[in-house]
């Protein structure tokens, strides 16, 4: 990495005493690509576990189960090929292996190669910065500006980094949600557990839960795209406990419901995908857009067509299963809606544990005598209990855990506060005027349109924006640096 001289150091801390901003300028340091090799290992190991337990059913002659599992095990591997090859520009580039191994299915293998060659080779030999990175480092409320000096190599690594967080959402939940339901359907069907088949469930369960750990640590990262967001341990903790209960109730509920009434799930999960999938392109007719011309220049107003409908089907089946976390907006230039829709995630998980409260119930009273020896009262409260207590920790999340708590203005206990307030405490607020404005360092539930950032600091802050001007940058930054 090139060096920064002592003059132009000086000089940049001199414009920026005097303009009243600490700008801290310094080089990036290349991260290890822990995502890239996580997101390849769960392709390796869900794919060479399916085609195990592929194998165990040609012997046993399951031809029904062995052919969704082929399906659930190939339709994602090749959408993960295309994806790669698209991202990276390889047609039109002269790499015969490359290519050939995208044929085999092996494109994350060797992506995961090169992405390891690539941080491996980084700081060895001197090497001029590409462009700038600017963010703003949100601490103890203050704003500090920082910049980094992004080199060939960081750069590399950020986009098979965000190749790699987009081949694990497609993964997750175009396979292994499908996936799980099949082989938890199949071992209730069945009345055993297969180590193999079991095995595959606890994979397929962690691509998923990866995968919506990305989607969460993105919606983020778009909301807040000014500032440089680190999450720590705790908030990865507790999305991790709130993504796996909710997931993990969510499917169960779905193969308890369809052991009893079997071909009412198709109906239940085709209502479920036909509104989510037309629901972006209800809004999108409503504010009469126009289609985004950024997706790929070369491409006509048909394949524009088509590859939103293929970005939207994946929203659709992530909304299955659990919150999305980003609302499209097919009229933008980046498909997503950076406003924070507190009033849909209310009205989300409000309507999720209804239908599950619903199917739960059904399953009840249609369900089979082979539940006979299993308490089924207690098991549907247990399910009710784990998708209640995944929405606590979605608000533990919001109230304690969130990068960017500081910069709202009211957290869910003011929310929780105003609903059990609305009723028989309007009268005597009417007396007593408005209520203070909360000053917790906790996140907003609010549901208000287009609040404005602001710091909590009682301070006036300095505009940082203004400081750094109006030059972007090229660079795309990490989704999640910390994955």
């Amino acid at each position: 990495m090139c060096e920064v001289t002592v003059e132009e150091r000086e000089n940049s801390e001199v414009d920026a005493a005097e303009s009243g901003v600490m700008l801290v300028v310094h080089h990036s340091r290349v991260r290890p690509p822990f995502s890239v090799v996580l997101a390849t290992v769960l392709y390796l190991a869900e794919f060479i576990t399916a085609a195990v337990l592929c194998s165990s059913y040609h012997k046993t002659q399951d031809s029904i189960w062995m052919g969704f599992t082929i399906t659930f095990m190939l339709v994602p591997a090749l959408l993960i090929q295309l994806t790669l090859t698209f991202i990276h520009r390889d047609l039109g580039r002269d790499r015969p292996l490359v290519l050939f191994l995208h044929l085999l299915l092996l494109g994350p293998l060797i992506r995961c190669f090169e992405a390891l060659v690539v941080y491996f080779k980084a700081g060895k030999k001197e090497e001029p910065y590409v462009t700038i990175s600017r963010k703003i480092n949100l601490k103890k409320n203050l704003e500090t500006p920082m910049e980094w000096e992004i080199g060939q190599s960081e750069r590399n690594l950020a986009t098979h980094r965000n190749a790699f967080k987009r081949t694990a959402v497609i993964q997750a939940f175009l396979g292994s949600t499908p996936q799980l339901t099949l082989q938890l359907y199949a071992t209730i069907q069945e009345k055993y557990v297969l180590p193999i088949r079991l095995a595959l469930m606890i994979i397929t369960l962690i691509s998923i839960t990866y995968g919506a750990l990305v989607c969460s640590v993105l919606a983020i990262q778009i909301r807040y795209d000014d500032y440089k967001v680190r999450l720590r341990l705790r908030a990865y903790l507790c999305m991790i406990v709130w993504r796996v209960l909710e997931i993990a109730t969510r499917v169960t509920a779905l193969v308890l419901f369809s052991t009893a009434l079997t071909h009412w799930v198709i109906l239940v999960g085709l209502l479920n995908m036909l509104f989510f999938f037309f629901l972006p392109w209800a809004e999108f007719w409503a504010k009469k857009g126009s289609l985004t011309e950024n997706i790929e220049k070369n491409f006509s107003k048909l394949g524009t067509v088509i590859v939103l409908s293929m970005f939207t089907l994946l929203y659709a089946c992530i909304n299955i299963f659990c919150w999305s976390a980003v609302q499209l907006d097919l009229s933008h230039r980046e498909l997503i809606d950076r406003k924070q829709r507190w009033d849909r995630l209310a009205i989300y998980y409000a309507a999720r544990f209804v239908e599950n409260f619903l199917l739960i119930t059904l399953w009840y009273f249609y369900k089979s005598d082979f539940y006979e020896y299993v308490c089924a009262p207690l098991l549907a409260v247990q399910l009710l209990v784990c998708y209640s207590l995944a929405v606590l920790f979605m608000l533990l999340f919001y109230q304690f855990c969130h990068p960017c708590r500081r910069l709202f203005k009211h957290n869910v206990h003011d929310c929780l506060r105003c609903v059990c307030c609305h009723g028989g405490g309007r009268g005597e607020r009417r007396r007593q005027g408005p209520l203070p404005p909360s000053y917790s360092t906790a996140a907003t539930m609010v549901l208000a349109p287009d609040e404005p950032l602001q710091p909590l600091n009682p301070e006036p802050l300095p505009d940082a924006h203004s400081q750094l001007g109006e030059q972007e940058t090229a660079i795309v930054d990490d989704i999640t640096e910390a994955v």
